[in-house]
């Protein structure tokens, strides 16, 4: 992080220019810090600043008050130029109770900046935390620029012309908090303020109160002697091509991306759900789109979400359902009766550690080989993983483009980092937008030898193989569907060998047939012999890694499949260019063992599935350490 200082230029106080600053958030799970650092983040975006997140919060609706299980954080790293991770290491934590300097200040590099609550530092709130002594009162934290801030006295204070109880108005600490980091990275005011008195319009003292909580906050930052230095982070202006850009998170993008391609296919889009973490804010925003022709239902169960689906899908609408990992194991028979009906059907898996419940507000990548293989029989299923935030939204268009072309549900495979983490993203224009419009069928399609015209629901397209999709209802062409086995053109019930082998190998064939773009290796010096691949979410952290082997001299090639299932079409011979090939995963090396049996190349895994991402510095290390072995 580089630092320039500009003496006296606010005032009294000094500003000091940063290329860069993960910030970090801590609290009880009561104490907002969600929002505080989604606003934080607003503004950020707002300024021009790259930026990547990083929400981290408790699986319980409430754990108890001041304990570690109760933690809630959120981080955000932004600056002047490309970034690509929420950051390793917090330059600054802001910590509300001891539970939340416990759980965070191990990852603080030494010189960093702690912001702490001092009115929550009671011996019973250090007891509750294993604390023998008060760490703000013995050497324990003298690596750090420590600031002793007494938020809730400063907030109550700040809001005593206000009828409320010191509960009431120790609620609103968080954006005392969130004015004073406002002041010392200059971010702006006013969308905050008006995002307050939008959220409490129906309570506008609430709304007030909130605000004079900011204001407060900023001006506490301004006045008091202990914070002497502000920073400005400059716009990253060589970061973005032109256009208008927004600040989105993975699952707003993913849910963006669903409207888009009802829009673009001219269909109507059924969403049939069950909420399940880290999922169901896909259903809540989807929810709010009636106006686009999208219909969300909440089922009772998994089960119940997905046949309302695949019902939809039958009936000509674009049928989704969202879901977690536990989620796809339920959904596995529908699935599979999906790819016997050869229906398009979009199946979204935010994952999240397992198995089982596991882990529901962390991230993993473990549902890989479920999407794959975790049906009877064989049911291939195509399978997209969006790298960023961002991407999610192209990438449920993609996903869209093959199961309305090839008549197939497909897997989109995102994670709770992406779902939850958020990135700018320039907003396409419409003219760059797929394509989606696709054709039913109307009349009959065969002719018998008699000469009498019908229709076969299983008479396939020569290029796609993709079979008739016909409204129910649309005269002449009634049709038989169900789970067992279709004999191939008529669609009639077959319990024939040939026909069910011939079917089976057709079926794989379609999935196989899908055209999916080439991996593009990222190697300038063309002379690397080590080659980093990854998928889904780890993109970040490896080409973050990447990038600091390169600035050590380091020769690494990189690629990122997107396409998990066909796989593209030249990675085999890109697997084989390199001496070693390193596989990241959220996971034991999922992906790693498919491409070790299907290539029969020594993919080596770098694995790991603590329920968080992984840090560029540990990516960059084990990268660091192949190239030595390969010279």
């Amino acid at each position: 992080m580089t630092t320039e200082v500009n003496q006296g230029s606010r005032d009294h106080k000094d500003v000091q220019r940063l290329d860069r600053v993960i910030i970090r958030f801590a609290g009880d799970s009561g104490d907002g810090m969600q929002l505080t650092g989604d606003r934080f983040t607003s503004e950020t975006a707002s300024l021009g600043n790259d930026l990547s997140t990083l929400p981290n919060f408790p699986a319980e609706i409430r754990a108890p008050a001041g304990t570690l299980p109760g933690v809630s954080s959120f981080q955000v790293h932004f600056a002047d130029h490309d970034i690509l991770t929420p950051g390793d290491a917090p330059n600054v934590l802001v910590a509300m109770n001891p539970a939340a300097l416990k759980a965070n200040v191990a990852d603080l590099p030494r010189g960093a900046e702690i912001i702490v609550n001092t009115d929550e530092f009671s011996s019973r709130a250090l007891a509750k935390v294993g604390y023998a002594e008060n760490p703000l009162e013995n050497d324990s934290l003298d690596g750090y620029r420590v600031h002793r801030v007494p938020l809730t006295t400063l907030t109550v204070e700040a809001l005593k012309a206000y009828d409320l109880t010191r509960k009431e108005a120790g609620r609103s600490k968080n954006m005392f908090a969130l004015g004073l980091l406002s002041w010392m990275y200059h971010r702006p005011t006013e969308n905050t303020e008006a995002f307050l008195r939008a959220k409490f319009a129906k309570r506008p003292e609430i709304a007030e109160a909130n605000i004079t909580a900011f204001r407060a906050g900023w001006n506490f930052g301004e006045t008091t002697e202990d914070f002497a230095v502000s920073y400005e982070v400059a716009p990253a202006v060589s970061a973005f091509p032109a256009g208008t850009y927004r600040n989105i998170s993975g699952n707003l993008a993913l849910a963006y991306g669903l409207v888009a391609a009802g829009q673009l296919s001219d269909l109507p889009l059924f969403l049939g759900s069950y909420p399940i973490t880290p999922a169901s804010d896909v259903l809540h925003e989807l929810s709010k789109h009636k106006n686009f022709g999208v219909r969300t239902f909440q089922a009772e169960d998994e089960i119940a979400g997905i046949g309302a689906a695949l019902g939809a899908a039958f009936g000509g609408a674009l049928g989704v359902t969202t879901t977690s990992g536990p989620g796809v194991a339920l959904k596995s028979e529908t699935i599979g009766l999906a790819v016997s009906l050869e229906l398009p059907l979009l199946i979204i898996d935010i994952q999240r550690g397992g198995p089982s419940t596991g882990l529901p507000t962390k991230t993993e990548q473990a549902d890989l080989l479920q999407a794959m293989y975790g049906r009877n029989g064989e049911a291939p299923v195509p399978i997209v993983a969006p790298a960023t935030p961002g991407e999610c939204f192209s990438a449920t268009l993609e996903a869209a483009r093959i199961a309305l072309t090839y008549r197939t549900p497909v897997f989109l495979l995102s994670d709770g980092y992406l779902a939850n983490g958020s990135e700018p993203w320039r907003v396409p224009e419409t003219s760059e937008l797929p394509d989606l419009r696709t054709r039913f069928t109307t009349a009959p399609n065969h002719t018998l030898p008699d000469g009498s015209e019908v229709f076969w629901p299983y008479k396939r397209d020569e290029e796609t193989l993709a079979r008739p999709w016909a409204v129910p209802g649309t005269p002449g062409l009634e049709h038989r569907i169900g789970g067992i086995e279709k004999q191939d053109g008529t669609g009639n019930i077959s319990y024939d060998p040939a026909n069910h082998e011939h079917m089976v190998r057709v079926r794989q064939a379609k999935v196989d047939g899908v055209t999916v773009p080439d991996v593009e290796v990222d190697d300038p010096s063309g002379e690397a012999r080590v080659l980093v691949l990854g998928w889904g979410s780890t993109y970040g952290p490896i080409t973050a890694a990447v990038r600091r082997v390169r600035r050590d001299g380091g020769k690494v090639a990189q690629t990122h499949v997107r396409s998990l299932n066909p796989l593209p079409a030249n990675l085999g011979e890109v697997l084989r260019s390199y001496d070693r090939v390193l596989l990241p995963e959220m996971n034991l090396g999922q992906l790693a063992t498919m491409l070790r049996a299907r290539y029969l190349v020594d993919v080596r895994s770098l694995t790991q599935v603590t329920g968080l991402p992984f840090k560029a510095e540990q990516l960059a290390s084990a990268f660091k350490e192949a190239l030595d072995d390969v010279h």
